[in-house]
């Protein structure tokens, strides 16, 4: 049977992302078996059946003045899938490279680890395969834990970030606080759905103003999007830490914290909250009428909020906090 959220993501999502200039890439993080598939800028990856000499004109005209973007998802979906309402507009300016965390999408591995940190090392040494010497990251998420522990490990690679929906740890007295306010017994249940009232619900706590889909294209999504159930609960345990090892976040680079206003699974509580953590060198934005899929709800504030931040990285700035109608 015909999967038709399979066909609008590779008829719509993958058309978009193309239209944008990017193009997917295996790249082989370790040499061990752990890859990951990100989209990437086309004009980056000359063709290996180019001559020698043909390729380094063409790395010559490259504009290496652009600054790189890197752009992580969080656990309902992949990269494209959750960005491909930003890369349209960003890679009109920047060079925007979206992968598939860890179990998501084509990217796996043989190794053991199930730690934020251990996504933000194997994202950090695909970059660096694939020529990224300086980027700002963005996180959404899950993927704003993995942002985070990028910029801690990484800051001669990470010269900025912004996360939206995020905290710099999830401790264990937060998670128990999160899940008795949404009524679940575990990020497991919330996160990875078995059935399509359990990704109703989800998407119904990921957004303000309310989707409706079929119940046929939900089955759909189900199948096509949740899999590897084993390792991805596998993450969510490694998420969590005791509040004895929580330690105050330290982050050499700018930080957004860029949030919708009608967050309910990552309040703006707790966004200003880590913003009083993070201290001055972070600002929060919060834009208006969205919840935690902000990026999706409101794409337009969304954009403009981040490429206002972006573009500040190349000038004298002052760190404010300000809200996008």
């Amino acid at each position: 049977m015909v999967n038709w959220v399979q066909v609008a993501k590779q008829q719509l999502v993958h058309r978009l992302a193309k239209r944008a200039g990017l193009q997917p890439r295996a790249v082989d993080v370790d040499d061990a078996g752990t890859v990951m598939n990100f989209w990437v800028p086309k004009n980056k990856l000359p063709a290996s059946t180019e001559p020698a000499a043909e390729r380094r004109k063409k790395e010559a005209k490259r504009d290496s003045s652009r600054l790189a973007v890197v752009l992580l998802h969080g656990f309902a979906g992949d990269g494209i899938l959750t960005w491909v309402l930003q890369v349209g507009a960003l890679a009109k300016h920047y060079d925007v490279y979206v992968p598939d965390l860890l179990f998501f999408g084509d990217s796996a591995s043989p190794a053991g680890g199930r730690s934020p940190a251990f996504q933000a090392d194997c994202v950090a040494a695909a970059l660096r395969r694939l020529g990224v010497e300086r980027c700002a990251v963005v996180g959404f998420s899950y993927g704003g834990f993995v942002a985070l522990r990028m910029a801690e490990a990484h800051p001669g690679l990470v010269a900025s970030v912004v996360v939206t929906g995020s905290l710099a740890d999830m401790t264990r007295s937060t998670s128990e606080r999160m899940l008795r306010r949404l009524g679940a017994a575990s990020f497991a249940e919330l996160l990875l759905p078995g059935d399509v009232a359990g990704l109703r619900s989800l998407f119904a706590a990921g957004t303000h103003r309310k989707w409706w889909f079929p119940d046929f294209v939900l089955k759909d999504y189900l199948e096509l999007m949740m899999f590897n159930r084993k390792e991805r609960a596998e993450l969510l345990e490694g998420l969590v830490i005791s509040d004895e090892d929580a330690a105050a976040p330290s982050f050499r680079q700018d930080i957004l914290l860029l949030w919708g206003e009608n967050d309910s699974i990552f309040t703006v509580e707790l966004a200003r909250k880590l913003k009083e953590q993070l201290g001055e060198r972070a600002a929060l934005r919060s834009v208006s009428e969205a919840g935690h899929l902000v990026m999706l709800e409101r794409p337009r504030a969304f954009n403009r909020c981040l490429r206002e931040f972006l573009l500040l990285q190349q000038q004298p700035r002052t760190t404010t906090t300000a809200a996008a109608p």
